[in-house]
């Protein structure tokens, strides 16, 4: 399992993931889920990938094959419009899945089953984000709801839910995603480090912001430090009930 997100707000996009792909008592395995393709000037484009790993890297790695080869259809430069791009990544996801499902169902191996947060912009259009789902459909994010996330993503949902609205700044909407990702991990041994966070801000069309934290990473520590010393002292001044 893993735990990817995407953030919108007035001022860009904030991106996040954890590493982690598979969790056991002796097995642990990384993989990065952030995949970036930038044509400076011209277009933004941010892929998060979450469900079965070799669903998810045959994708990406179609996408590069795609784009080594202009002429040989759609690829992730040609769509006009980002919602294109999305359909583009569903139908590739799909066709991996149609190769794979029938031996994987066979064999017990589980699902071939993969989701994908596409972001980014493309020049003179404004930014935008997508959740693909395994069916090769998506949707896209609202004011209403400005993220999207996929994976294991009930324990990171509340702070995004109290604190997100379009109007937040990219900072904050950076450090509620690193609190989003805290949370998840703190609650389930299949999220886990290293963390990778990407931010585009809006009409900067070149290579977005990265940082990598792992749980030694000072920024990392002290955020996680002073989030849970906060929840401490917010629940400390919670209302006493009348016979305390």
């Amino acid at each position: 399992m893993t735990y990817c997100l995407a953030i919108s707000v007035n001022k860009g996009l904030v991106f996040a993931s954890d590493s982690r792909t598979n969790a056991g008592v002796d097995y642990v395995t990384t993989y990065s889920k952030m995949h970036s393709f930038v044509w400076p000037g011209e277009r933004v484009c941010v892929l998060l990938t979450a469900g079965n790993l070799a669903t998810s890297q045959a994708v990406v790695n179609n996408i590069k094959a795609g784009l080594e080869a202009p002429d040989t259809g759609m690829n992730l430069r040609k769509g006009k419009y980002l919602h294109e791009v999305a359909h583009y990544v569903g139908q590739l996801s799909q066709a991996e899945q149609r190769e794979h499902a029938g031996a994987l169902e066979k064999s017990g191996n589980g699902s071939a089953e993969a989701s994908f947060i596409l972001g980014g912009q493309i020049a003179g259009l404004a930014p935008e984000i997508y959740l693909i789902y395994p069916q090769g459909n998506y949707i896209s994010a609202s004011p209403e709801t400005p993220y999207l996330q996929i994976g294991e993503n009930k324990y990171g949902k509340p702070i995004l839910d109290r604190i997100i609205i379009p109007a937040t700044s990219l900072e904050d909407a950076a450090r509620c995603a690193l609190v989003s990702l805290e949370s998840t991990i703190r609650s389930n041994i299949s999220v886990g480090p290293p963390l990778e966070l990407a931010i585009h801000t809006i009409n900067d069309l070149n290579e977005p912001v990265r940082l990598k934290l792992t749980l030694n990473s000072p920024m990392y520590k002290s955020l996680q430090k002073q989030w849970n010393e906060s929840l401490r002292q917010a629940f400390n001044r919670l209302p006493r009930f009348d016979w305390e």
